[in-house]
C-alpha cells in the first residue's frame, strides 16, 4: 500500500545541515513489526509513524522508532513529525497549539518566531551521577577527571546522562570510545558569542556508539539543568552538529509558567510515497 512519506531536516533553515527524520504520514493498519522493519531500513536515527489520536485533546498520535527499538519520546522527530502533519493538511484543534500524543504522553507544540517548538517533557531521572558512573563517563570520553565540571542524569525518555565541560572547544575536542549509555556533552561559548553552548550527543542507538547531529530531547533536558543551576539564562541558542559538518541551531525559551520550549527550523527535503 502506498502511503504519504517525507523526510524532514530539523533544527536548520537550510536543507541537509540539520538532523533528518523519516515520517510515514498515514500509518493506519501497520503493526509494530512492520514499523520497526521500515525504521531499520531507513537507517536514520529515528523514523516516525503518524496515527489517529486516541487521547482526548490530541491532534495526532505518533510512534517513534530508531533502527533497533521504539522510543517513548524524542525531540527532533517531534518537530519533524509536526511539520509533516501540518504540511500534509493537518489542522489542530487550537490555532496556536498542536498536541502530539506519544508514549511519553501529550506533548504541546507551538509556533515560536516562525519555528516550531515543543514543550520539554518532565524528567524521568535526574540528580548527580554516582562516582562509578562518573569514572565511566570520564573513561568513555577520554577525559581527565578534572576536565568534568559536573555530571548529571537528565533523562526525559531516551536515557540521557549529561557531562558539562569548561568550554565549547573542549566539547568539540571530545573523541569518545564506546558505551551503553546515552551521553550528552555540553560546554559554553565565550560571553557575547552568537550561540551560548556547543552540544554533542553520543548514543548506542545509532549502532556501535554513534553521534547524533542535533538532539531535541537532550537539549530540552540540558536546558532545565543549565537554567536551574544558573549556568544559562533564557532565551538562548545552542549549537550542535559542528563536529559532523552540520549547522544545527536549537532555540531555548522558558515561559512564565516555567515550561521550557525547544524550537528550531524544519525543512522538507524528500516528499513522496512509501510502499508499506
Amino acid at each position: 500500500m502506498e502511503r504519504p512519506f517525507c523526510q524532514v531536516d530539523v533544527f536548520t533553515d537550510e536543507p541537509y545541515l540539520g538532523n533528518p527524520v523519516a515520517v510515514v504520514v498515514d500509518a493506519k493498519g501497520l503493526d509494530t513489526e512492520e514499523m520497526q522493519r521500515f525504521a531499520s531500513w531507513t537507517n536514520l536515527s529515528e523514523t516516525t509513524f503518524i496515527l489517529p489520536p486516541q487521547a482526548a485533546g490530541a491532534d495526532y498520535r505518533v510512534r517513534i522508532f530508531t533502527p533497533s527499538k521504539e522510543l517513548p519520546f524524542a525531540g527532533h522527530p517531534t518537530l519533524g513529525t509536526c511539520h509533516a502533519w501540518l504540511t500534509h493538511g493537518g489542522t489542530p484543534h487550537r490555532d496556536d497549539v498542536v498536541v502530539q500524543e506519544c508514549e511519553a504522553g501529550l506533548i504541546e507544540l507551538r509556533r515560536d518566531d516562525g519555528r516550531l517548538a515543543f514543550a520539554g517533557p518532565p524528567l524521568l531521572r535526574s540528580g548527580p551521577v554516582d562516582e562509578q558512573t562518573r569514572l565511566h563517563l570520564v573513561d568513555v570520553l577520554h577525559l581527565h577527571p578534572t576536565h568534568v565540571v559536573d555530571a548529571q542524569w537528565v533523562d526525559n525518555g531516551p536515557g540521557w546522562v549529561a557531562v558539562l565541560l569548561a568550554s565549547a572547544d573542549a566539547v568539540l575536542a571530545v573523541n569518545p570510545g564506546v558505551s551503553d549509555l546515552d551521553i550528552g556533552v555540553v560546554g559554553p561559548y565565550p560571553p557575547g558569542s552568537p550561540e551560548a553552548f556547543e552540544v554533542r550527543a553520543f548514543t548506542p542507538a545509532l549502532g556501535g556508539f554513534g553521534e547524533d547531529p542535533v538532539t531535541g530531547s537532550l537539549n530540552a533536558s540540558l536546558a532545565g539543568w543549565l537554567l536551574d543551576t544558573g549556568r544559562a539564562t533564557a532565551p538562548y541558542v545552542a549549537s550542535q552538529g559542528t563536529a559532523m559538518g552540520r549547522r544545527g541551531r536549537v532555540h531555548i525559551a522558558r515561559d512564565d509558567n516555567g515550561t521550557i520550549w525547544v524550537g528550531g527550523g524544519t525543512v522538507t527535503c524528500l516528499d513522496g510515497t512509501a510502499d508499506l
